[in-house]
Formats: structure tokens, sequence, C-alpha cells
């Protein structure tokens, strides 16, 4: 669960009322209900319901994760790119969650993964999360890992830390990309006035750096490589807008309407390196575009140069 914080512009509103205007989708009872859990803060001190607040005052609000569902084992089809018997790394289909959530309580990943695997999967993330090591967004196509037990499940979430797990993706974004190559270092945070969207921010963010690299230039396109030093979440949509260059189909952090029969953005996890929890040996993986991708690319005209 994560603390959002916000900062009181208006003296005398009650918090109870204050509260749905700064969250989305929160209604009063519902914020009734969390400062009466506990959930609520005002200057660091819990709340009451008919406290009013002053400006300047800082709310801070603990929003539970949504209840949902035990996956069950379902037939899917998968991609299976490599697999042991300490993980699987899976050739994820775009329109694929990975793992339940509110509005997806079935067809996702671990679904599948369970199926497959059945009780082998690790625990350390948890009944809803079996074998998730890290996640990649329902529209991003491409290479996720899933471990089998909990000492391979450590092991790889140590590299994730450490950044000796690399993870290289393709994006194609708006606008010539001046340079050739370079790195966005941004900390990521919860949008200060969008909590369903990321930002860079300084306020309750944490490190982000992307590396990347020009493959082609097209007429107002980039083929981009990018290269994750960090794994935040939404963190290469984030940087390349901050950059100026959306990704092509982003409807959230890009142009809001579709574009080149996009439905969600143009981002496939192309590569994985990753040194095996059992044999230390170096694990080199890679899966080539698929076809929605390249059909994006020939839509784009000639290339430059």
């Amino acid at each position: 669960m994560e603390t959002e914080f916000f900062t009181v512009e208006t003296a005398g509103e009650r918090v109870d009322a204050l509260l749905p205007q700064l969250i989305p989708d929160l209604t009063r009872s519902g914020a009734q209900r969390l400062i009466e859990s506990g959930c609520v803060t005002v200057n660091g001190a819990a709340a009451k319901k008919n406290l009013r607040v002053n400006a300047g005052n800082i709310v801070g609000v603990t929003l539970p994760e949504p209840e949902c569902a035990v996956p069950v084992p379902q037939e899917l089809p998968l991609d299976v790119v490599y697999e042991d018997s300490d993980l699987i790394v899976v050739n994820k289909a775009r329109g694929m969650v990975v793992h339940p959530a509110p509005g997806h309580p079935d067809g996702t990943l671990v679904n599948a993964l369970l199926w497959r695997c059945g009780d082998s999967l690790s625990g350390v993330g948890g009944e809803r999360r079996p074998g998730i090591v890290h996640r990649i967004d329902k529209d991003t196509s491409g290479l996720i890992i899933a471990a089998k037990n909990d000492f391979a499940h450590r092991a790889l979430s140590a590299q994730l830390s450490d950044h000796t797990l690399a993870r290289t993706y393709e994006a194609v974004v708006y606008g010539r990309v001046r340079d050739d190559d370079g790195t966005v270092d941004a900390p990521i945070g919860r949008c200060p006035t969008d909590r369903k969207r990321m930002a860079v921010t300084e306020k309750n963010s944490r490190p982000a750096v992307t590396h990347y690299e020009v493959i082609t230039r097209y007429s107002g396109f980039t083929h981009l490589r990018c290269r994750l030093e960090t794994g935040r979440t939404h963190q290469i949509r984030v940087h390349m807008e901050r950059m100026g260059h959306p990704l092509l189909g982003d409807m959230v952090y890009g142009r809001r309407c579709p574009a080149k029969g996009l439905e969600g953005q143009c981002l496939h996890a192309r590569a994985l390196r990753f040194i095996h929890p059992r044999t230390d040996l170096t694990v080199e993986l890679e899966t080539p575009l698929p076809e929605y991708f390249t059909q994006v690319l020939s839509r784009l005209g000639k290339p430059e140069g």
C-alpha cells in the first residue's frame, strides 16, 4: 500500500468532504471509511472525519489495495521462449494482463502459468501473483520472467535491484529524436493531480534511469532501443513523454487518439539478460518484433538516410 500526500490549499473544509475532491472515484462515505480505518492523517496525526483542515496542512491517504480473487489455472496460449526447473520466460502477447486486477479477474498471464506450471510457481509474490518477478503493461508485448521456486525468485529479484538483470525494449515515438543516444535520469512517482498516472516528480518518487539509442528515424517518428537501468511503473512511457517524444499509440502519456491502427503504445520488451540463479551462467534471450510492430514500421514511410 502506498501513502499519497496532498497539500491543502483552502481552509475550513471537513477532511471527509475534501478527500473526494483529491482522489478520483472516492465517495464521501468511502472517505469516512478510510478515516475510521486510520488510513488518513493530517500533518502526521490520525484524522477524524469532522476535522476541518487549514490551508497548508498536509493530508496523507493510504489506499488499501483492491481485493482480487485468487487466480485459478486457465488453459491459455503461451509463447514460451525458455523454461527449466527454476524459471520460465514467456513472450507475452500485447493485450494480456500479467496478473488479476480490478476489471481483469482472469485471462491473465498468471492464470496461464498456473495451468502450465501447477503448484511449482514461487510464492514470494503472494497467492495473487505467483511466480511474477517483474511486470510489463497490458499493451506492451515481449519477454517476462516467472520463477518456479522461492530460491530463483529471490535471486532474480536481487538482480533487478542491482541492475544485473538487463531488459531491452524497442519503441516507436513521435517526433525526430535529435541525439543518436542518451539517458533520461528523472525520478518517477504517482502523478500529484491524477493518481492513475505516473509522472516525473521529486515528491514521493523513486530514482528512474532509462538509456536510449536511435535505431531509425522517419518523417515525424523515431524507432528507438531503450534499456532500463531501473524498473519503475510505466518508466519508458513517462520518460519518453518527458523528452517530448511520447510513444506512438500511448493514449495515457501521448496523443489521446488512436494512431497507425494501434490500440495501446508501440512498445516491445525485446531482450533479456540475466545470471541463472542455479548455474551462475549468463542467459541471453531475444524475441523478434511482433507483427503489430513491424506493420507500424511499414506505415511510417521511407527511413531517413
